[in-house]
């Protein structure tokens, strides 16, 4: 056995070989930045009129968007781009984080909404080459979540509902393939059901343009049912699932009348049983899943029935929207993919 001559409080471990790429999975990413021609864009649609570090805004861009598709949460992450040979490869020229930084601070409301555009016209380039649904029907899923935050002098980080300090975004998915349509900053304090209305016309708006010329569906949680949410939904014409909470005088008189012999079963997990039916509630449809535990010991902790409800104007048997509902929790898989490999956490 070799002894080893230097302590190990000497050994400095560093990676900076010019030949080799760490993140070899961002020349994918280049690639489709040069096909969507995304520098010129950017350059063309994002003006800060002369603030400092607002030139070539481009290149800024896209340093920050590849950051962050390795992984990047912090500004100071951009700096795994100037690694190796990462930036030999890249089809822009990589900014420092102290350049990025200062680009950033030059944004304003108007500028963040500028950058929404960029958004929207990607979306359309790259559906424009087939990615999009065209005349199929499109699923999209909308959901918030709560991002936390350390810092209480954050603007717009406040407490919610979980009682956690941050941000309480609101985000659109398309189910098929979890691509965030559209996305929406809001406070910690924020009510789930804020601002959905414009949400949901921005949304259908930029995905119209984009080329979605199909029937539109989309499933919501409980924390969006309201009767001017499903008013939008209406006049738009996007069908819709959307989860209600079953607690409420009406919906929980709609659901006792259903006659037992109504309830179908369905396929369920090990140790428990569950069954779905319809009926009316002021005019809309309304689908129930009740479940019930059916273990001899946890049946004892909880033997009622628990009803799970979403008001659709979907066709199809009860127990084919209610499948279809359940989809929804996909959202949640794209929500976790943006917190961690994508610095939303």
């Amino acid at each position: 056995m070799s002894r080893v001559s230097h302590a190990v409080d000497r050994v400095r471990v560093s990676f900076d070989d010019p030949n080799l790429v760490a993140n070899a999975g961002l020349v994918l990413v280049a690639t489709l930045v040069v096909r969507l021609e995304l520098e010129a864009v950017v350059n063309r649609m994002v003006r800060l009129g002369g603030r400092v570090g607002g030139a070539r805004p481009g290149r800024k861009v896209l340093t920050l968007v590849h950051a962050i598709v390795a992984g990047g949460s912090h500004i100071d992450h951009t700096e795994v781009l100037r690694c190796g040979g990462t930036a030999k490869v890249l089809p822009f020229r990589v900014m420092a984080p102290s350049t990025v930084g200062s680009f950033l601070r030059a944004f304003t409301f108007g500028h963040v909404r500028q950058l929404e555009a960029v958004v929207a016209e990607t979306l359309r380039r790259a559906w424009a080459m087939g990615a999009g649904p065209g005349a199929s029907q499109l699923v999209i899923d909308v959901d918030s979540t709560i991002c936390e935050v350390e810092g209480t002098t954050k603007q717009g980080a406040a407490y919610g509902y979980t009682k956690v300090l941050g941000y309480h975004p609101i985000l659109a998915t398309r189910a098929s393939t979890g691509e965030v349509l559209h996305a929406r900053m809001r406070k910690g304090s924020a009510n789930t059901a804020r601002g959905t209305r414009r949400f949901i016309d921005e949304l259908v708006a930029r995905v119209r343009r984009a080329g979605a010329t199909g029937e539109i569906v989309m499933r919501f949680d409980s924390g969006f049912w309201s009767n001017d949410t499903l008013a939008s939904l209406g006049r738009l014409n996007v069908r819709y699932t959307m989860a209600v909470r079953t607690n409420t005088k009406g919906i929980a008189a709609a659901i006792a009348a259903i006659d037992e012999e109504a309830w179908a079963d369905i396929d369920y997990t090990p140790g428990g049983r569950a069954q779905v039916a319809g009926c009316d509630y002021k005019g809309r449809r309304l689908v129930v899943r009740r479940t019930r535990l059916t273990g001899a010991r946890q049946a004892r902790l909880w033997p009622d029935w628990r009803h799970f409800a979403f008001l659709t104007d979907l066709a199809g048997t009860a127990v084919d929207v209610d499948a279809f509902h359940r989809q929804h929790a996909v959202v949640e898989l794209a929500i976790r993919d943006l917190k961690e490999g994508a610095g939303m956490d």
